[in-house]
């Protein structure tokens, strides 16, 4: 005996809903199919004429009309499927991980993603780099750093930044550093157009050398101004006799001095400190110079004056550094720290922690 059809409701959002799908031109076409059958049976018609409407067997009608009744338009949806077993799974990339954990074979200096597959064997080189991009590991990228293991890191990196956050009252907060045995090179240098149309700056990988100078310089913190000076070598006489032209420049002012821990900076017995009791020094933990500012002036000075200058003689390279100077006193400004968080580094090569 054949089964009664089942008879088809629909309220005012189902059908609104239903109507909107077959009016949308990029909607799938077996849910636009589908919402038309249901629209049919809305409207009484039988299984058969439906089946011929919208071009599906009676068996297929019928079985969408049964699911819209009990589960209404969550019912439409393809149910999912299991699809096909996965060929690598979360142990795959553990296993991944966990090698790159360990040396590489002999000869390597380092892996990479063929070698790591070849010695797993039963991983193809493009799953090992799809878990490699999954977790942002770059094998051959390279970032130095220092790790500071000074261990009152916490009290020297607090007291320099609490210099540049909140300065003392009536005082001046200056970095200072030396950038040492600067070369003056002399190299031909022009504009080349290549083949393709652009042009980009090149120059001859020969070179002469002509002497080297040291430069110590001096940022006022407050106000971003450097002051300089040139010497042919970076001793304790030379760091004194900057410091002698940085202190005439503030007469009857309290200086709080940031500098890193060179041993020309700090001398068992600093007789010069105790003829200059209005100056006091302040240092940056071990291997952390990073935290002081004239570094930053440093990297601007490399980038805009010395990277690809070509000179005749050191006192050429001293004129180009006081040009330079001169001119990014009109548009110096005060550095603005915003690291909120000051913490000693440490390496990490944990890489199968990252599938926990």
């Amino acid at each position: 005996m054949r089964k009664s059809k089942i008879e088809i409701k629909l309220n005012i959002e189902e059908r609104q809903k239903l109507e909107e799908i077959t009016r949308t031109r990029t909607a799938p076409y077996r849910e636009v199919q589908r919402a038309r059958l249901i629209l049919l049976a809305a409207t009484g018609m039988e299984n058969k004429s439906i089946a011929q409407e919208i071009g599906l067997s009676r068996v297929m009608v019928a079985q969408w009309r049964q699911r819209f009744a009990e589960a209404r338009l969550e019912g439409l949806k393809d149910t999912p499927r299991a699809g096909k077993t996965p060929r690598y799974t979360q142990e795959t990339e553990r296993r991944i991980l966990a090698l790159l954990d360990t040396d590489p074979p002999s000869g390597y200096a380092s892996w990479n993603g063929n070698l790591v597959a070849q010695q797993l064997g039963d991983v193809s080189h493009d799953q090992v780099w799809r878990v490699l991009r999954k977790h942002a590991i770059h094998l051959q990228r390279r970032h130095s750093w220092c790790v500071s293991t000074d261990p009152e890191f916490t009290q020297k990196a607090a007291d320099i930044v609490g210099l540049y956050l909140d300065p003392p009252n009536n005082a001046v907060v200056i970095s200072v550093d030396e950038k040492p045995a600067i070369q003056a090179l002399e190299r031909d240098q022009g504009w080349l157009r290549l083949p393709d149309g652009q042009a980009l700056k090149g120059f001859n990988h020969e070179y002469k050398r002509h002497g080297t100078t040291t430069l110590f310089a001096a940022l006022e913190v407050a106000t971003g101004l450097v002051k300089v000076g040139h010497y042919p070598r970076r001793r304790r006489r030379e760091f004194l006799d900057f410091m002698n032209q940085v202190v005439a420049d503030y007469p009857d002012t309290e200086l709080h001095v940031i500098l890193d821990n060179l041993n020309t900076h700090k001398p068992k017995e600093d007789r010069w400190l105790a003829k200059h009791s209005w100056v006091h020094f302040h240092y940056t933990p071990t291997h952390a110079s990073w935290i002081n500012q004239i570094e930053c002036w440093f990297s601007i000075l490399w980038r805009q004056a010395l990277r690809g200058l070509s000179v005749t003689s050191f006192r050429q390279l001293r004129q180009a550094i006081d040009a330079f100077v001169e001119t990014y006193s009109q548009i110096a400004h005060p550095f603005e720290w915003t690291k909120q968080v000051v913490h000693q580094g440490n390496l990490k090569n944990k890489y199968s922690q990252l599938c926990k």
